[in-house]
């Protein structure tokens, strides 16, 4: 068993890592799946949590699932050194209704999310408690006085949308992330003819990627 062992260990297979602009364009569209397979998962968690009745249910967790769906959903179309998708993957995308209305909603939602909102009251009103008015047909004699009686601060409640909207942005990352696979596909074979046109001597000469568990895994 020890001589298979060292028999396997010096078959190992070495692989280098690619510095080409093919390849990552190729690491690009892989980080966009799989950004867009957090999406999906944060949604079918989502859908559970909704169906539970509400006084069973965390109100953290829906809250929580839907916002890291929203920020996964608008990384994939963030621009800067990863080239991500566009509007026009969107247009492209086979699915019927008002899909590029409900796209731009989602980032909408996504943006307030990530800043605090320009106008305080979108988040929370501010009140003052007043005694209950006088009926207008009685004299104010033995009633008490009109005076203010505190001030309340209401809390609006951040979205949650129901799950058909839930549903909706599944299906949405699920078509994307189909599309982008795709692309990646053929993107693959576009990196591997790059690679057979370098040399064997600078091949085996680049620094190697580690592929296997980090030192100290199992």
């Amino acid at each position: 068993m020890a001589g298979t062992n060292a028999a396997s260990s010096q078959a190992q297979k070495l692989t280098v890592a690619l510095e080409l602009p093919s390849a990552q364009v190729l690491a690009d569209q892989i980080s966009t799946i799989q950004d867009l397979q957090f999406v999906m998962e944060c949604c079918k968690r989502l859908l559970t949590e909704l169906v539970k009745p509400e006084e069973e249910r965390d109100a953290v967790v829906p809250q929580a699932l839907w916002s890291a769906a929203l920020m996964g959903y608008d990384r994939c179309f963030t621009k800067g050194k990863r080239f991500g998708l566009t509007a026009d993957d969107v247009r492209s995308l086979p699915l019927e209704g008002q899909v590029m209305k409900f796209h731009n909603w989602v980032v909408d939602e996504r943006n307030k999310l990530a800043r605090h909102p320009a106008n305080p009251y979108d988040v929370a009103r501010v009140g003052t408690v007043l005694s209950p008015p006088l009926p207008s047909s009685s004299s104010s004699a033995g009633q008490p006085e009109r005076q203010v009686e505190g001030i309340t601060v209401l809390s609006a409640s951040h979205i949650l949308v129901d799950g058909a909207g839930v549903r909706q942005l599944g299906a949405l990352a699920s078509e994307l992330a189909k599309q982008t696979a795709e692309r990646a596909q053929k993107q693959e074979s576009t990196v591997l003819a790059e690679v057979q046109k370098i040399g064997l001597e600078k091949l085996y000469a680049l620094p190697p990627l580690p592929v296997g568990p980090a030192a100290g895994d199992a």
